[in-house]
């Protein structure tokens, strides 16, 4: 089995990182810096957008940070990341609610870009508020946010709102940090931000 990381540790490279090391099956790193290396002929023919991170296992690529841990769940069961029975259901309900509604709100907010109420209708996401507020409600009460058990849409949607909050993009409610926090005292994720903060650093 082969299985690549391409990453950049200033990117949401660290999430797949993080799932990664969930999963905990032997993989490889190739760092890569903003700018020529991302946009080489080489890494082009692994993802034509020039951006990380992307996974090649035994062959197959994967992008984007939801369907990498998507993917990762299902190609390594051992893990016990993907839930089963009712709970599978939630588990790809926010999964992809973080991916779509709530990135899309985030990054608009991000450029202050704010739908109209006419356009909120026909914007995904509705409002900024509606759609952190719906993932409030998600996780409220809840130790994870698909059955009792952690699983890869714990790690994605715990990774974007650690990543909204940190740049003051989403509101540091009570219910975010706690959720956040159980999630960051996890082995696998203080191994990946080790890595990562490590990688980081100036040479020299």
């Amino acid at each position: 089995m082969t299985l690549t990381l391409y990453t950049n540790p200033q990117s949401r490279g660290r999430t797949a990182r993080w799932m990664l090391e969930e999963v905990g099956a032997p993989y490889q790193t190739t760092m890569l810096d903003y700018g020529a290396p991302m946009k080489s002929a080489e890494f082009l023919a692994i993802n034509p957008m020039g951006k990380v991170p992307a996974i090649v296992h035994d062959g197959t690529v994967v992008t984007e940070v939801a369907a990498i841990c998507a993917y990762l769940a299902d190609a390594f069961p051992e893990a016990g990341l993907a839930p089963t029975g009712a709970a599978r259901g939630a588990y790809y309900r926010w999964l992809f609610f973080t991916a779509g509604p709530l990135e899309a709100a985030w990054t608009a907010r991000s450029l202050n870009i704010e739908p109209s109420a006419d356009h909120a209708k026909t914007v995904g996401y509705g409002s900024f508020d509606l759609a952190v507020g719906a993932l409030e409600k998600a996780v409220e009460g809840r130790d994870y946010i698909a059955g009792d058990r952690f699983s890869a849409a714990d790690l994605y949607v715990g990774s974007n709102l650690a990543f909204g909050m940190m740049f003051g993009i989403i509101p540091k409610l009570p219910v975010f940090e706690a959720y956040i926090g159980r999630l960051m005292q996890r082995d696998a994720f203080q191994r990946a931000s080790a890595l990562d903060d490590a990688a980081a650093q100036p040479a020299g």
